[in-house]
């Protein structure tokens, strides 16, 4: 204690004199640690579990790259091709196919492997005239779901906020990242819309009301699907949403 307090002394006595009149300097040395930058590097039993690795064929996991979706949310690129299409049985067999540029998230090819898809995203092959739409199932589980080319042109997304940007311009912020400026003034919050990918325009949108299919995107009902049946409202706090399935079950969620 006594070396410290010494040390100290003689480093506040080393300290110039324009900086001990500073009016912001005071005696007490403070010591803080610098940022490390970014972690580029992911453990697999630290990986969601919903991408199912296996825990003893490696020490690490592919670390998705920042993007629409969080990392807990999203199913890069190289885990799809390589775990559940089976198009690739290695890493650097998946940097081949999407160095190719035959990958499309959304109608824009995608050459990193560790791109975060998401909900709703549409997976596109054209080399095997495939495509599909990242759809969740009854696990909590992303499921590869086939679709048509003419239902691949557009996808749902759901609005967070609409609020109004410079010089007043209205725009709504959407659950995969995306700013659409001018959105019909029906739009509200937690509403769906339909995206058309090749213009990146509204078609047309869905409201968040009773009567309307809907699929659970969290929480413990994850991938169950039903009607909306009544709606709480808790002003401050959040609302109880109450839903049926198919097989006449009613269950309520945030």
């Amino acid at each position: 204690l006594a070396q410290g307090s010494n040390w100290a002394q003689a480093t506040l006595a080393n300290t110039p004199s324009f900086l001990r009149k500073h009016p912001h300097f005071s005696g007490a040395l403070r010591f803080e640690a610098m940022a490390r930058g970014t972690i580029k590097h992911l453990k697999r039993m630290f990986a969601p579990s919903h991408w199912m690795l296996d825990k003893l064929k490696g020490r690490w996991a592919p670390k998705p790259s920042a993007g629409p979706h969080k990392l807990r949310e999203c199913l890069p690129l190289i885990v799809m091709l390589r775990e559940r299409l089976k198009y690739a049985l290695t890493y650097r067999e998946v940097k081949m196919i999407v160095m190719q540029r035959l990958i499309k998230v959304d109608g824009k090819v995608r050459t990193d492997m560790f791109y975060p898809a998401g909900f709703m995203d549409v997976i596109q092959i054209d080399k095997t005239k495939e495509n599909f739409r990242l759809l969740y199932d009854t696990k909590s589980r992303f499921t590869l779901h086939k679709i048509s080319k003419e239902e691949a042109t557009y996808k749902l997304c759901r609005v967070k906020r609409v609020t109004r940007g410079p010089k007043g311009t209205p725009y709504a912020v959407t659950h995969d990242g995306r700013t659409l400026r001018y959105p019909d003034p029906d739009v509200k919050a937690h509403d769906t819309i339909r995206l058309d990918l090749n213009t990146g325009k509204i078609l047309d949108h869905v409201k968040f009301e009773a009567g309307n299919t809907v699929m659970i995107r969290g929480g413990n009902n994850m991938g169950r699907v039903g009607v909306i049946t009544h709606r709480e409202r808790h002003p401050g706090s959040f609302e109880i949403v109450h839903i049926k399935d198919a097989a006449g079950h009613s269950f309520a969620t945030r």
